[in-house]
């Protein structure tokens, strides 16, 4: 049961569209523990969100609750959007599941249910190219060049699917990478660490190589994901070559460029022997460096076996620029 000074709350909130503690405290003049008691509690019954990091921290009403009993959502609704649904607002929050998706909804004036069992349509299409639960990216590898040096290519998802845009994988990515953010690159990794656990078992994996980043940043996310996954595997020595002027893959549209600029700029330096190699890159647009990188593997001999490629996330089609991260 909500009480006189949470009803208060609830009204200043609804009015303002949005409030601090600082505002609180003056308006209902009760003490910063006390505002802070009851804004915990409207949190615990699901009609305020918390939104911002101290010192700025605001509070504002919470729609998903309402959109729920306005339509009486399918549960199971609820649920499948839940674990696959992120929206990331253009100031920067992060909204996981049911809640994001109605927000999305509302900017898009578009109406959550019918909306809703569409987009289960479209994940469900896209599902049916996941095995053992990632894609075959060999296809697109083999309509894209003549010749493939990688004996096997998987993605953990696709980066964007039709109409809704990039997928809750591909939005953690993207926002990890640009952000560097070390609490989401971390986050990122967690989530995908069971499923490349997996894929090292299933191909007998001895050694893994790290593709290295073409564009400077002061975290790097390869490097992130290198020392945080900690694969029980010996790592393969691999470089970026510097040049005067930084030309990074995803500014290339031309695959003919992006493949000399793998060529030319990645080096692979290990002079051990390997049965079977896990090359690991966040995105696959065009391929041109994972297939780039496992020629090198097999012109020096290091692999005696298979050469599998892992990519986070993937295009769906053949050439495509993931511009973006």
């Amino acid at each position: 049961m909500t009480t006189n000074t949470r009803s208060t709350i609830i009204k200043y909130i609804q009015s303002h569209r949005q409030a601090s503690v600082h505002e609180l405290t003056s308006v209902l003049n009760i003490t910063r523990a006390a505002v802070h008691r009851q804004l915990n509690k409207l949190i615990a019954e699901d009609n305020i969100q918390k939104i911002g990091k101290p010192p700025k921290v605001y509070y504002r009403i919470k729609i998903v609750s309402q959109i729920e009993e306005i339509h009486k959502v399918d549960k199971e609704i609820i649920d499948f959007i839940n674990k696959n649904y992120l929206y990331i607002s253009p100031t920067g929050e992060a909204l996981e599941g049911w809640e994001g998706f109605i927000v999305w909804c509302n900017k898009t004036n578009q109406d959550p249910i019918k909306t809703s069992n569409e987009y289960i349509a479209t994940l469900n299409k896209f599902d049916k190219y996941k095995k053992n639960g990632v894609i075959d990216g060999m296809p697109k590898m083999k309509d894209t060049f003549k010749k493939v040096y990688l004996d096997k290519l998987f993605y953990l998802d696709f980066y964007s699917i039709e109409r809704f845009g990039k997928t809750k994988l591909g939005q953690m990515l993207l926002y990890a990478k640009q952000s560097q953010n070390r609490t989401l690159i971390s986050q990122l990794i967690n989530h995908i660490k069971p499923e490349i656990m997996k894929i090292v078992k299933r191909q007998n994996i001895e050694g893994v190589l790290f593709i290295p980043p073409t564009v400077k940043r002061e975290v790097q996310f390869m490097r992130e994901l290198e020392k945080k996954l900690r694969l029980p595997l010996r790592i393969l020595d691999v470089n970026k070559i510097k040049t005067d002027i930084i030309v990074p893959q995803k500014t290339l549209s031309r695959l003919g460029d992006r493949i000399e600029n793998a060529q030319k700029t990645i080096i692979v330096s290990d002079a051990n022997k390997y049965k079977n190699v896990l090359l690991i890159d966040d995105a696959v647009g065009s391929g041109a460096t994972m297939n780039e990188t496992a020629m090198q593997l097999r012109k020096r001999g290091l692999v005696d076996s298979q050469i599998v490629g892992l990519a986070i996330t993937g295009s769906f089609k053949g050439f495509d620029v993931i511009s973006e991260i």
